[in-house]
């Protein structure tokens, strides 16, 4: 087992060899603040930015598909039962956006039969390099509180809104993450805002009590302004980007994505592609079963 181990590990180094891919979690305490609607704008500017982007969309909804005017009909699921190759389960949204839906493996995904992990990782190695970028659009629904999927990415980005409730739900998720999975470090995006001195006070009062209670260290990672031009946007099924460059909504998400590109990556083996998967592996088979209710 172990001698597989490393040979499989060998071959994810060799074809993920060259610059390290760059995997983000995006969350959210509270469903309507708009974290799809941010995965998706966001990695049509980093392909408008020449990085081939992979969204891996944990959600029922298909929001993320929808916003491109797509539908998304395959499932990680059918990788993990070896019905269906990896490469061919995923969708074209956008030239650079490609989407990979995980709504039902990410239910199985705690506890991974031997062959499950097997005909993942063989999906893995058989595939050319995804992407320079994947986005994990983490359920907020996920029956054991985060899914290895979202847990084994290098970042985690906390997408809130500037109402009472979306703000004490964030820090009840960073609370969760922190006493259960020891996750320490998050970073901040603030959505729907009036301007950025409203986002970074949010980002600033929920810094001060993550950070006085032996918490986590936050980051603010941005914000994205209310703009009616990205409501127009999502109605017609298109990146802001693409319908209205000009928009405020449009350089918010254009300063994301070169930010991003930008942040400083693990030293070392931990981070990049295969680290991911090694984490992905491993939480499978370690991640408790039982939910945690932190408030």
């Amino acid at each position: 087992m172990a001698e597989r181990a490393g040979d499989q590990a060998a071959g994810l180094r060799r074809l993920f060899g060259r610059e390290r891919m760059r995997i983000v979690t995006f969350a959210a305490g509270s469903v309507g603040v708009g974290k799809s609607v941010t995965v998706a704008n966001l990695a049509a500017a980093l392909a408008r930015q020449g990085k081939e982007t992979l969204i891996i969309d944990e959600n029922a909804d298909d929001q993320v598909a929808a916003l491109f005017g797509s539908v998304g009909r395959h499932d990680l699921q059918e990788v993990l039962d070896r019905r269906r190759k990896l490469a061919d389960t995923l969708l074209t949204l956008a030239p650079g956006v490609r989407l990979l839906r995980a709504e039902r493996a990410m239910r199985s995904l705690a506890g991974l039969a031997d062959a499950q992990r097997d005909a993942l990782l063989e999906s893995i190695g058989g595939m050319e390099r995804p992407a320079d970028v994947i986005l994990i659009d983490a359920s907020s629904s996920y029956p054991r509180g985060f899914s290895p999927l979202a847990l084994a990415a290098d970042e985690t980005v906390m997408v809130l809104a500037p109402t009472s409730s979306a703000i004490t739900e964030a820090y009840a998720l960073i609370k969760k993450l922190s006493l259960g999975f020891a996750r320490r470090r998050f970073r901040l995006l603030v959505n729907k805002v009036r301007g950025a001195d409203e986002a970074e006070a949010i980002h600033a009062n929920i810094a001060h009590v993550t950070q006085s209670r032996g918490l986590a260290r936050t980051e603010f990672a941005g914000h994205v302004p209310l703009d009616e031009h990205l409501r127009q946007a999502e109605r017609l099924c298109q990146p802001v980007t693409a319908l209205f460059p000009d928009a405020p909504a449009a350089a918010a998400f254009r300063q994301l994505a070169g930010d991003l590109l930008c942040w400083p990556q693990p030293d070392g083996d931990d981070g990049g592609f295969e680290h991911f998967v090694q984490q992905l592996i491993h939480l499978s088979q370690r991640i408790d079963c039982t939910a945690i209710h932190a408030r």
